[in-house]
């Protein structure tokens, strides 16, 4: 895929990594533009492509009192505004085929969950909306597997597609990274790391996913090393009182040293 037929995307020349980020879920206006700004400033300092992220809805919830979203129509009109507030290009999840038209009219970037990638008629309908198509590595599956998925979009006359790995499961709590994945998935598609999923801890008993975000950096780094075309990274300014994915979550405030080290590493890998 090239990254440049995304549009709006900018800083394509710089030979960075690309960045898909943002906050889990849309929780009102005010913070998904708070977000943006301070992403998009970041990013301009540091020519990464970047692409904000925000769920409009949240439908894989351990408990039925899970936050959901705050309505499909008000959360895809707050990624159309963040898209025209700073002229930068926007990715969201889908999870049933109709959703994939609906969202097409406000993201750029249509992202299949890991637990779906494996839905035939959901990814073709993602596929077919024209629109980029970002498939999520299920935790269940191998790198290898992957490519059926991007065949499915392919032959869905749809050349945009890229794919990103989100961990794997190690026992029921656990997820680990496994690095051969990313030269595996390279040959199938545009590869990206989802750091902040790979730290989760999913199946607590409390019905509330843990994480280990101590260990972005660790996992972000060796990302940057095996030389991953793109990073995906949540983030928020107070993930402690986020609705969705608190715990395995980014400070805000973090974000700048994070993507300045992993700039500095980019070069010195390429130079190699």
């Amino acid at each position: 895929m090239n990254l440049s037929n995304i549009l709006n995307i900018k800083h394509t020349e710089s030979n960075n990594f690309f960045l898909m980020a943002g906050p889990c879920a849309i929780e009102n206006e005010t913070m998904a533009l708070r977000i943006a700004e301070r992403i998009v400033t970041i990013t301009d300092k540091l020519a990464i492509p970047y692409i904000f992220k925000g769920s409009y809805k949240k439908a894989n919830r351990s408990r039925i009192d899970s936050f959901t979203g705050i309505g499909d129509e008000k959360a895809l009109k707050i990624l159309r505004k963040v898209a025209e507030t700073f002229n930068i290009p926007t990715v969201t999840d889908i999870h049933e085929s109709n959703d994939a038209e609906i969202a097409a009219q406000y993201v750029d970037i249509l992202q299949i969950p890991a637990f779906l990638v494996r839905q035939t008629d959901l990814v073709v309908a993602a596929a077919k909306t024209g629109k980029t198509v970002n498939l999520k590595k299920g935790q269940f599956m191998s790198p290898e597997s992957m490519q059926h998925a991007v065949k499915k979009v392919l032959d869905s006359h749809n050349e945009n597609v890229m794919l990103t790995d989100r961990g794997t499961m190690f026992g029921y709590q656990d997820m680990i990274v496994d690095f051969r994945g990313i030269p595996t998935m390279k040959k199938y598609a545009t590869t990206v790391l989802d750091v902040t999923h790979s730290l989760q801890q999913p199946n607590q008993s409390i019905g509330v996913t843990g994480g280990r975000p101590e260990m972005i950096e660790t996992i972000a780094r060796a990302g940057i090393v095996n030389m991953v075309d793109g990073l995906f990274i949540e983030t928020h300014f107070d993930p402690a009182n986020a609705k969705s994915d608190g715990a395995n979550m980014l400070h805000l405030d973090n974000l700048e040293r994070l993507l300045t080290n992993l700039v500095k590493i980019r070069k010195t890998v390429i130079s190699l």
